[in-house]
């Protein structure tokens, strides 16, 4: 058996067309039906089978794909055990993460890294929390982010390690009202109006936590994803907003005030297919990255100004 068909057959098992797994791998539709031909004559079996507009795999096609994990895992731990023999991690890493997550743990992490042979690929995206588990088709470890748990919705399969656990809280306009107040509540937040996130981001749970709460409704008067966008509207007077401690700095118009009554603190977490784990490269990341969360939640201070 080819380790590159098993690969293939994976990516279709979780993609599901042939066009997806093209556009994933960098490759036209043409190139990865020709290998599907390649591996069904080289296996001996129908890996795939026409359905609808499409296809799908056949039942010897599904348990390849099924099985594709194991092989792979076995080899990156193989690889593992080879580089542990030479003493050190080494290779490529690919990181995706969020964008204010990274901000606060990838600077120390690439610091580091300096003198290791590791090499970092770093790619950013601001996602639903049920969309960050795809992305580990892609990535060997993804940064991402609960309120409701150590696992993100939809990564229960997957390996999950909580980098930090950092608290959310409330910036407002310095010359609202409710800057006076050390220490906000849900009753506080009656009557206010906000820039939120889409719905299905983290952040837009606590909000809801608070609408249920007081039983009013918090009006999210624009929802936008990047926080500096939202901290020069905050300072601008458009609304009061929820923004991550760790990386959320005072500035002239805003001010910052911690939450309690509802839950606001979030769970960062690296999550990461096991087989791409597996790699000592991979791990060695993890746990940097374990240590430098660990670091940020054990000196995280409360918001001033």
């Amino acid at each position: 058996m080819e380790v590159r068909h098993l690969e293939l057959l994976r990516e279709l098992s979780v993609r599901g067309s042939v066009t997806a797994v093209a556009a994933a791998t960098f490759r036209t539709p043409s190139a990865v039906s020709q290998q599907l031909r390649t591996a069904e004559r080289e296996l001996g079996v129908a890996l795939v089978e026409p359905v609808s507009r499409g296809i799908r795999l056949t039942a010897p096609g599904q348990l390849l794909a099924d099985g594709a994990d194991d092989v792979l895992r076995a080899l990156a731990e193989l690889q593992a055990r080879l580089d542990a023999g030479i003493g050190r991690p080494r290779g490529r890493v690919a990181i995706g993460t969020l964008p204010s997550a990274g901000e606060a743990l990838l600077p120390e992490l690439v610091r580091r890294l300096r003198d290791t042979e590791i090499e970092l690929d770093i790619d950013d995206f601001d996602l639903a929390e049920a969309d960050y588990a795809n992305r580990t088709l892609d990535a060997d470890v993804v940064i991402a982010h609960s309120l409701t748990g150590d696992v993100p919705a939809g990564a229960e399969a997957l390996t999950a390690r909580v980098l930090a656990r950092e608290p959310i809280d409330v910036a407002l306009p310095a010359e609202h009202p409710l800057a006076a107040r050390a220490v906000l509540t849900p009753a506080d937040l009656i009557g206010t109006s906000w820039i939120g996130v889409p719905v299905g981001y983290p952040f837009d749970s606590i909000l809801v936590a608070v609408e249920t709460v007081t039983g009013c409704v918090l009006p999210r008067s624009i929802r936008l994803r990047d926080n500096r966008l939202v901290e020069s509207l905050v300072a601008a007077g458009q609304g009061l907003a929820l923004l991550p401690r760790f990386t959320t700095r005072p500035r002239p118009g805003m001010a910052i005030r911690p939450l309690t009554g509802v839950p606001v603190v979030r769970s960062v977490v690296a999550v990461a297919r096991p087989d791409r784990l597996a790699r000592l490269a991979v791990r060695h990341v993890v746990e940097e990255l374990a240590a430098i969360g660990g670091d940020l939640s054990a000196s995280s201070p409360e918001p001033a100004g």
